[in-house]
């Protein structure tokens, strides 16, 4: 089989793969590479200072030397709360999608109300910009008090940290729908529910994803935080544990984890975000 050649006008003849690679590699160079020098040159810097006498921080090569059992072993189990770090980080993400999803459906829901009404927005409103400045730990004891248990805590404070900019974002989308998209609802006379999913979700759907983006961040915030007061299995609490047995390295490595893992979540909505809306959600 002979390889097929494209034909520029006024060029020489050009083959597919070398087509392909030269894009590769310009996406490359654009796009990968970048960070890589920067993510080197932070590295180089930490490695300098971290290994001068008496630094506070080891370096990067001393932190893999001394983490190099959990890296290699993420899943390791002996009992308790003696678990690898990708259990902790399960654990943590279990967590945070039982709150998240709730804070989704409260969150959409009392956004579409502040929206359409404007007796809840000046009832409501005012209410939420007020609480929703309250940091996350701040939730803690009053969870604690109300639920007398970790758990139900945690999600709480996952809850009630994240719904905020879910409700803003939301009730900021349905306000500006376009009031030519209400008119013809009116003219085709759609019922609430077909002006629900015809309409306003469609119309909406952008300002609700950047509100979900702008939540699983605060939820991953917010678990990390709770999980050191409440203990047990957590990315959290195995934080706060390795701190108190002077394990930096341990840190360094679960906050390395902790930033892959928000990075992975804000692109996953924003990659649905950018699906159901076809384009229009910022990605």
């Amino acid at each position: 089989m002979t390889a097929t050649t494209v034909v520029l006008p006024g060029g020489p003849r050009v083959k597919p793969g070398v087509t392909v690679l030269k894009a590769a590699a310009k996406g490359f160079v654009t796009h990968v590479l970048p960070p890589l020098v920067v993510l080197a040159f932070i590295l180089l810097v930490w490695q300098m200072l971290g290994s001068r006498p008496g630094a506070g921080l080891p370096p990067p090569s001393k932190v893999v030397q001394d983490t190099w059992e959990l890296i290699t072993h993420p899943f390791y189990d002996r009992g308790g709360n003696d678990v690898g770090i990708a259990w902790q980080l399960l654990a943590s993400l279990k967590r945070v999608a039982y709150g998240y999803s709730l804070a989704v459906i409260v969150g959409v829901s009392l956004g579409v109300l502040v929206g359409q009404s404007t007796w809840a927005l000046r009832g409501l409103d005012p209410l939420f910009q007020v609480l929703r400045t309250v940091p996350p730990l701040a939730w803690l004891p009053i969870s604690l008090a109300a639920f007398r248990d970790g758990q139900p805590s945690a999600l709480f404070v996952i809850f009630i940290t994240s719904i905020w900019p879910i409700i803003i974002n939301t009730s900021i989308g349905v306000r500006n729908i376009p009031q030519d998209y209400r008119n013809v609802a009116k003219v085709v006379r759609l019922n609430g529910v077909e002006y629900f999913a015809k309409i306003m979700l469609p119309a909406a759907a952008p300002f609700i994803f950047s509100g979900l983006r702008i939540g699983v961040g605060l939820s991953w915030l917010a678990i990390v935080a709770a999980e050191m007061l409440i203990g047990g299995v957590g990315i959290g609490f195995f934080i706060w544990d390795a701190w108190n047995s002077s394990r930096i390295s341990d840190i360094v490595l679960a906050l390395v984890y902790v930033g892959i893992v928000g990075f992975a979540l804000d692109r996953i909505v924003a990659y649905i975000g950018h699906k159901v809306t076809r384009g229009t959600a910022a990605s």
